[in-house]
């Protein structure tokens, strides 16, 4: 019964974490009488969703959940390593050891978000 209530939680926890969102070019076509007009717009420059940016990531954030929650690996969904968190979550952080490690390389600005660098350091 434990195990099936862990699993059902895991479950939800991963699938809420990992939604993301669809951004393609939308095509419009308005006509009139004798003309038709195909209007496409490509917003690339704007992202689909916030938890992909690079910026706007806070170091600091990042060291918090990984002293406090490094062992199922928020920190690296908040990074934007979504199957790298994946596996921490499953592994409980490699028993710790792999949180440690990615405390240390918090701390010396070698781990980093996955689209750019940090908008606030240490």
């Amino acid at each position: 019964m434990k195990i099936k209530l862990f699993l059902s939680a895991l479950m939800l926890m991963v699938g809420t974490l990992t939604a993301t969102y669809a951004s393609f070019p939308v095509q419009r076509t308005t006509s009139n009488n004798t003309n038709t007009t195909v209007v496409v717009e490509n917003q690339e420059d704007e992202l689909s969703s916030p938890a992909i940016a690079g910026d706007g990531k806070s170091q600091i954030i990042a060291l918090v959940l990984c002293a406090l929650v490094g062992g199922i690996g928020i920190h690296r969904f908040y990074l934007g390593y979504t199957w790298q968190g994946v596996v921490q979550l499953l592994t409980l952080g490699g028993c710790g050891v792999w949180s440690l490690i990615d405390l240390i390389r918090i701390i010396t600005g070698d781990l980093q978000p996955k689209n750019g660098g940090y908008s606030k350091t240490l």
